[in-house]
Formats: C-alpha cells, sequence, structure tokens
C-alpha cells in the first residue's frame, strides 16, 4: 500500500430528499389544495429519497423521512384549512 488516502467523493443528497423538504414546507405555506398536493408530493419524493439513500454514494435518508412525516402533518393541515374554509 502505498499509504495515501483514496480520493473516493463524499456522499451527497439527492435530489429527491432536497425535494421532499421543499415540498413539505411549501404545503405548509399555501393554501388547502395546494398544501395537499404538495404534501403527497412530500411523501412521494421523501419515500423514494429515503431508498436512494441505502446508496453509500447517497445522503438525505433522516432528511426524506422528516419530510415523509411532514407531508402527513401538512395533509392534516391541509384538511383543516379546507374545513375552516366552508365553515
Amino acid at each position: 500500500m502505498s499509504g495515501t488516502p483514496s480520493s473516493r467523493p463524499s456522499p451527497i443528497f439527492s435530489i429527491a430528499s432536497v425535494l421532499s423538504v421543499v415540498c413539505a414546507v411549501g404545503s405548509f405555506l399555501s393554501g388547502a389544495i395546494l398544501g395537499l398536493v404538495l404534501a403527497v408530493l412530500a411523501i412521494l419524493f421523501g419515500s423514494f429519497g429515503t431508498l436512494l439513500s441505502l446508496s453509500p454514494h447517497r445522503r438525505g435518508g433522516v432528511m426524506s423521512t422528516f419530510a415523509m412525516v411532514a407531508g402527513v402533518i401538512g395533509i392534516v393541515a391541509a384538511l383543516i384549512k379546507a374545513l375552516l374554509w366552508l365553515v
């Protein structure tokens, strides 16, 4: 062995994990219908980001999991916004 460290690239965040967080945050900042759509997208992107994070070259598993939880909370918030709009 030559004693030099290998130059492996550091793991990067997957696009799906970043999009899941953006959709989760956007679901809380928008109205009822768009919030519901963004919350569902956050769950979908989060599940895909979690699967991608199983690769040693990708990161973002925890971030995707938190985004999926925020997506579920976003669905509840969107339903409450819709109920308040109807009343």
